[in-house]
């Protein structure tokens, strides 16, 4: 673990001084996908069903500091030029205020599109696309600078569930060529922004593909990698696999969308998970012990690695995707044990208990602890640094 951490020499403004310097949040990126903090935040939420999502909003915040919001084209625009830009605005800076750092999914996707655009010819479709990567990732920069540009390309152009636009493009205009429009696009629209590529297929087909944009000169910053893992926890062949297979090019790996749940398996003959259709869907108290265990083995796997700099829980309480028990909270909204046993690792073993120390005759005292943003109180002062 010692890439986790790091030792500085900090300047204060006394000598001779006692301090006591604290850690505030972790560097790396420990995040959720809670995208009910919309209708919370914009108040749409009838009394107890907000009282519920204030408690688990809290705790989501006393867990993570990285927070998915949706973007998915067909529900953020479902008419065309009238994007739901006021209402996202206001989930974000609220999360923002809350020390959250903010990712946004997806810009573009063949899943969830917009209807309205298979009234375009394919070119026309392509134009919107980009016009809609640059309105959105400028309107929302400096807010949200980390965004998953496109999700599932390596099913894309083969997608036959139904018609949709972007299917359409990229089978016409292939993978690569239309990866590359698309972060182009967005890297002109932020410069500074994080942009991943994002997939479910952990096939060699999906290595190829990243192979094959980077070698067309594709400036990706973060290799984005879901686990959804409905039908059982990964071995850890499969892990150390996918891993190694993605370590090769040395881009900084994201685990996008992590979810285990605590109820019984899906079967294993399901190919698409969105094929599982059941009315009811528990979780177990066997179960929940069951998650609890891998949720702990496969985070501190991750973070052990020194490429992973960011994991993202998915479906953060029971029962909202799927209707499948793959929350860390139960339907009350309540911690389960795999919630109280990734508490005990990010901020407990993971995390920098607060540190007692005197400043020598130059001001200076020497911090050793987890990557991250601290706190020196000294005098009554504050004063913020980081270990990176």
């Amino acid at each position: 673990m010692k890439h986790r951490t790091a030792t500085a020499t900090i300047h204060l403004p006394a000598a001779n001084t006692p301090v006591t310097v604290t850690q505030t949040r972790h560097a790396f990126l420990f995040g959720c996908a809670e995208f009910s903090t919309l209708p919370y935040v914009n108040g749409e939420m009838p009394s107890e069903e907000a009282q519920a999502a204030k408690k688990r909003l809290g705790h989501m915040a006393d867990l993570f500091n990285q927070v998915t919001l949706p973007f998915y084209w067909g529900r953020y625009e479902p008419q065309e030029g009238k994007p739901d830009f006021t209402r996202t605005q206001k989930a974000a800076q609220w999360l923002a205020d809350q020390g959250m750092l903010l990712k946004g999914h997806p810009l573009c996707w063949h899943t969830v599109c917009a209807p309205w655009l298979l009234e375009k010819t394919n070119d026309g479709i392509l134009q919107t696309q980009l016009a809609r990567i640059t309105r959105d990732v400028k309107a929302f920069e400096g807010l949200i600078n980390v965004w998953d540009v496109i999700n599932e390309a390596v099913i894309m152009p083969i997608f036959d569930k139904y018609d949709n636009a972007l299917t359409r493009i990229c089978k016409e205009r292939g993978r690569i060529k239309l990866i590359k429009d698309i972060f182009k696009t967005a890297r002109e629209a932020n410069p500074t922004a994080t942009l991943l590529i994002n997939d479910f297929d952990m096939s060699e087909a999906y290595d190829i593909l990243v192979e094959g944009v980077l070698e067309a000169g594709v400036s990706i910053d973060a290799i984005g990698l879901q686990s959804h893992m409905h039908q059982g926890c990964w071995s850890k062949e499969k892990l150390h696999d996918v891993l190694e297979r993605f370590s090769r090019f040395g881009l900084p790996l994201h685990f996008t969308e992590v979810s285990l749940v605590s109820g019984e398996i899906m079967p294993a003959e399901i190919v698409d998970l969105n094929d599982h259709q059941v009315d009811k869907w528990d979780s177990t108290p066997e179960g929940e012990a069951r998650q609890a265990q891998e949720v702990s083995w496969f985070y501190e796997t991750l973070y052990a690695h020194p490429l992973v700099e960011a994991i993202t829980y998915w479906s953060f309480m029971d029962g909202l995707w799927l209707k499948a028990p793959s929350g860390l909270l139960n339907v009350q909204s309540d911690p389960k044990p795999a919630y109280n046993a990734l508490h005990e690792r990010i901020k407990g073993k993971w995390w920098t208990a607060p540190q007692q120390s005197v400043t020598d005759e130059n001001g200076n005292i020497t911090v050793t602890g987890t990557k991250g943003t601290y706190n020196a109180n000294i005098n009554g002062k504050d004063i913020q640094f980081e270990l990176n």
